[in-house]
């Protein structure tokens, strides 16, 4: 078998540790953590107001 090196050669090593049991735990809280932390942080953002929209014109039908 082949020496392998580089870029495709170090993911390959990296999700084949991850997966193993114990390790694979540390990684699921991790991805957990992380989910939940940029979910909270997308809720905190403010929303962006439209910009340039003025009153409803007086002939707009109310309903």
């Amino acid at each position: 078998m082949e020496n392998e090196t580089g870029m495709a050669a170090a993911i390959r090593g990296f999700t084949r540790w991850a997966i193993t049991p114990p390790q694979s735990y540390a990684v699921y809280l991790i991805a957990l953590f992380l989910v939940a932390g940029l979910s909270f942080y997308a809720g905190t953002l403010n929303k962006k107001k439209p910009a340039g929209l003025g009153p409803p014109p007086m002939s707009a039908p109310r309903n």
